[in-house]
């Protein structure tokens, strides 16, 4: 098996920072989803099975479905334990920035994430910040968890991956591919499947551990957004979904509830964006899908400080969700014309 995420050149950069057993820190993005969790978890199950010290850091709290996975009870919640999660990344000698692209997307601890002197990049979203001594980019990878399957055997370190490594990686590959529907589903994604698989991984465990486990307020929220809270727009393709604070709380809003919603929109046929917009305290989180050749990750960076991959990106809005609409059906006709379908 070739390993397409791993150039040789950077393979052996990382093999000399790892060449002793070293005291290592891996963070992931701001509200960790199964990829963030899966491949941070399955490096860190790797590393530590070939004499690493690690600690995992996370910058909130993950949603409820993932804390099955093996060794999620060791994770650091940097907002919940900054003294430690500050320590934990000052104190590495080397931190593993994973899934990815720009250091603000860390939350509270971007400020001491930037202080760190060296740090290695793993990451397959584009356009990544030039902040990482070492840097594995490949946008052409369905997950992180696919670059750190690469990258680890490249490193001759294959044989270190156990059934709980094999088992997050998995996830992450399950749940950035839609269960590999999208289209960055390649042949070496089912390749690597494959691979993982026969390390023992319950394939109906992942599954179900992520499929099947919604609370009833979850499923409420769920039949109340496609009820109540769908806008359909036929002549552009487009389906609209959003949801306010009141929203929230009236179905007990919990982290993760609302993963994967905007899906939904692209199963109607003949749309081929859905958007996403949900009200935080904060910000309102903006969240598009795509299908074809529709670039939303273009949409995102311009209009909502955002990013992504071509038909999966996010942004955020600062001027509450009526706002963040109206922006985005004011700029929605101008994007649509530069890519008829």
């Amino acid at each position: 098996m070739s390993f397409p995420s791993a150039p040789s050149d950077r393979v052996a950069e990382l093999a000399a920072l790892l060449s002793a057993p070293r005291s290592l820190t891996i963070i992931t993005h701001y509200n960790p989803d199964g990829d963030a969790m899966g491949s941070s978890l399955g490096l860190a199950h790797v590393l530590r099975a070939a004499g690493h010290r690690v600690q995992v850091v996370v910058p909130n709290t993950p949603a409820p479905f993932l804390n099955w996975l093996p060794g999620a009870e060791e994770v650091l919640v940097f907002d919940r334990s900054k003294e430690a999660g500050t320590a934990a990344l000052k104190n590495a000698e080397l931190v593993l920035c994973l899934d990815f692209n720009r250091q603000d997307r860390v939350g509270q601890a971007e400020e001491v994430l930037r202080n760190v002197p060296d740090k290695v990049l793993i990451d397959h979203h584009q356009d990544p910040e030039p902040f990482a001594r070492v840097v594995f980019s490949d946008t052409s990878a369905c997950a992180t968890c696919q670059m750190v399957f690469d990258i680890v055997s490249a490193l001759g370190l294959a044989s270190k991956i156990s059934v709980e490594a094999a088992t997050c990686l998995y996830t992450g590959l399950v749940t950035d591919s839609g269960s590999f529907r999208f289209s960055s589903t390649k042949p070496h994604t089912m390749r690597v499947a494959a691979d993982l698989m026969e390390r023992g991984v319950l394939v109906e465990r992942v599954h179900g551990a992520i499929m099947d486990d919604n609370t009833a307020d979850r499923l409420r929220l769920l039949g109340f957004t496609l009820s109540e809270r769908m806008q359909v727009l036929p002549e552009l393709g487009v389906a609209m979904f959003h949801l306010s604070q009141a929203d929230l709380r009236r179905f007990n809003f919990a982290p993760g509830d609302t993963e994967g919603f905007v899906n939904y929109g692209l199963s109607i046929r003949g749309i081929r964006l859905s958007a996403f917009f949900m009200e935080r305290p904060d910000v309102v989180k903006v969240s598009l899908r795509s299908k074809g050749d529709l670039p939303v990750d273009l949409f995102c960076k311009e209009h909502f400080n955002g990013g992504g991959h071509r038909n999966a990106a996010g942004g955020q809005g600062n001027e509450g969700p009526e706002a963040a609409m109206r922006k985005f059906m004011e700029q929605l006709p101008a994007f649509l014309a530069q890519y008829p379908a």
